[in-house]
């Protein structure tokens, strides 16, 4: 066989590793490029199909960044494991918001985003063999890990009969032997629910008693509705000696692109990850790790006034539903929203519908797993004027008449 290519010169071979055939799919980088050409066309797309935040970085933790960028003390290499100053601010807003207490040098470790720790935890506790417990439908970028990691994954299945909780008590003996981790994420990517104190306390007993860690992603922390603030597992007795939460500053400060986050919890689960980024990264650059400790320790009056706005277009975008006869729960959660396709239909089928005809992006259930068949996921991710004329346009195409 010639190794020559159709220039004529000679091909070098590249034979990657056997666990770059194990990756998942990207699901969304198709729904990315369809969209994309549909706007390439010329059609006005409404894109609620992503997970996004739309507003900008509140503009003292800018102006924080912009100040560091500044210091001569940032332009050298951080600490290996982020700066005192930041962990310590973390622990300040843990203690305030839930009244958790942390030790900043041992139960914190600061992440670059939060997607990046969820991949390191299956890295960290899983090999060939073992088996992670994980939510169905979920965040696909638990699968990820699961599968740079070699191991197995058992999904448990979250449906509205059972508020979108996991059933323990359904999981099969031979799969709990073999589990070492296990992926909760409360309020809910992409249901949009969120969970009591009590399903927390029923997990560390459960954790504790077939020695599995939770792996609590708490990414929309932040997020709750109707005067109601989400719980964080590290709220119940015994939540540190089974696992570790996931907070990312993404959601709370509309900080996306800054790749701020960090783990907290378990002291050994905290020094694995910091051994782990010992031999990857040197540290968030200094001026961001300043700027999120602003974030943290300032006035939180921007998390609430953020809090208020996904809550008043989450209230219009579903009187608009209402008109249209689109019925769903309403979220208490987050700023997603969690519908149901019509009848007959395929998440998929219903998303390239309303995307070719209403110009319309939203996501397909099937995306987060066989448990999202049925469903598809819309971020409250622009302003209540467009979400509402996004229904208007899907409810022109009579799809729920």
């Amino acid at each position: 066989m010639s190794n020559v290519n159709e220039a004529g010169v000679s091909a070098f071979p590249i034979r990657p590793a056997a666990m770059m055939n194990e990756l998942p799919e990207q699901f969304f980088a198709k729904l990315v490029q369809d969209v994309n050409r549909q706007i390439a066309a010329g059609h006005d797309v409404i894109n609620l199909g992503q997970g996004n935040p739309d507003q900008p970085t509140p503009p003292h933790i800018v102006e924080e960044l912009r100040e560091a960028a500044s210091n001569p003390q940032y332009h050298k290499y951080s600490p290996f494991s982020g700066y005192a100053f930041l962990k310590e601010a973390i622990v300040q807003r843990y203690q305030q918001d839930y009244e958790v207490e942390l030790d900043p040098e041992t139960e914190v470790a600061i992440l670059f985003g939060g997607k990046t720790g969820l991949i390191e935890i299956s890295q960290i506790m899983l090999q060939q063999g073992d088996v992670c417990l994980v939510p169905d439908p979920g965040y696909p970028d638990y699968w990820s890990g699961v599968a740079l990691a070699g191991a197995e994954m058992s999904f448990m299945p979250l449906t509205e009969q059972q508020a979108y909780l996991p059933n323990y008590s359904a999981i099969a003996p031979d799969v709990l032997e073999r589990a070492k981790l296990m992926f909760l994420n409360y309020p809910n990517n992409p249901t949009s629910a969120t969970a009591p104190l009590s399903f927390y306390e029923e997990t560390v007993a459960f954790a504790r008693a077939h020695e599995i860690v939770v792996a609590s992603d708490f990414a929309y922390g932040a997020i709750g509705f109707d005067g109601q603030k989400p719980v964080s597992f590290l709220q119940v007795p015994g939540a540190k000696e089974v696992g570790v939460e996931f907070y990312t500053l993404s959601k709370t400060y509309n900080m996306a692109g800054w790749r701020v986050a960090f783990a907290l919890g378990n002291r050994e689960i905290i020094r694995l990850i910091n051994l782990m980024q010992d031999h990857v990264y040197v540290s968030l650059f200094g001026g961001i790790q300043a700027a999120a400790a602003r974030a943290l320790t300032d006035d939180q009056q921007c998390v609430t006034d953020l809090v208020a706005r996904y809550e008043s277009r989450r209230n219009a975008f579903f009187e608009e539903l209402e008109k249209i006869g689109w019925s769903a729960e309403v979220p208490k959660g987050s700023f997603f929203c969690w519908l149901p396709v019509p009848e007959g239909m395929t998440s998929r089928e219903f998303a390239t519908i309303v995307l070719e005809q209403a110009h319309v992006a939203v996501a397909p259930g099937i995306g987060f797993g066989e448990g999202g068949e049925g469903y598809v996921r819309i971020g409250l991710l622009t302003s209540e004027e467009r979400l509402r004329e996004a229904v208007q346009r899907i409810g022109k195409l009579n799809l729920f008449a």
